[in-house]
């Protein structure tokens, strides 16, 4: 049993690898954890990306998409200089561009809140407006006497 951490879209879980071979592996997880198609593994400083392919309670079946190096993570001091994966996997046809979509989207989020707050001040000193009409007219013509 080695230690690792899962991580997917809903972020990080505790695991254990329970068996592995150098196309997949079978690991004790968070049932919640795995509820994703592909998951990122890692122990230590390797980073697996893999495919879950049966899931049955806490166990699930994981198959790599790349050679797993079995020794190297068996015997951590047996390869002084162990390759590192990037932490995130871009699994889109066409990677994300610069901000500016959100940021738009973000502005026209602030001018709908700001038009609709303005619409309803404006209701409510009507409606204030109406309702201290008469009783001010009330009073007015109570003074003029």
């Amino acid at each position: 049993m080695l230690p690792a951490r899962v991580r997917t879209a809903a972020g990080w879980s505790d695991a254990c690898i329970l068996n592995l071979s150098t196309r997949g592996l079978l690991i004790h997880a968070n049932f919640s954890a795995l509820d994703e198609r592909v998951v990122e593994l890692w122990h230590g400083d390797h980073a697996i990306t893999a495919r879950v392919v049966w899931r049955e309670g806490p166990r699930a079946g994981l198959r790599a998409e790349e050679r797993i190096p079995v020794e190297e993570i068996l015997c951590p001091t047996a390869s002084p200089s162990l390759p590192l994966r990037a932490a995130i996997v871009e699994r889109r046809k066409r990677p994300r561009g610069d901000q500016e979509s959100r940021i738009r989207a973000r502005a026209f989020e602030f001018v709908s809140v700001a038009l609709i707050a303005a619409a309803l001040a404006f209701g409510f000193s009507s409606w204030v407006g109406e309702a201290l009409a008469q009783p001010l007219a009330l009073v007015r013509t109570a003074l003029r006497s």
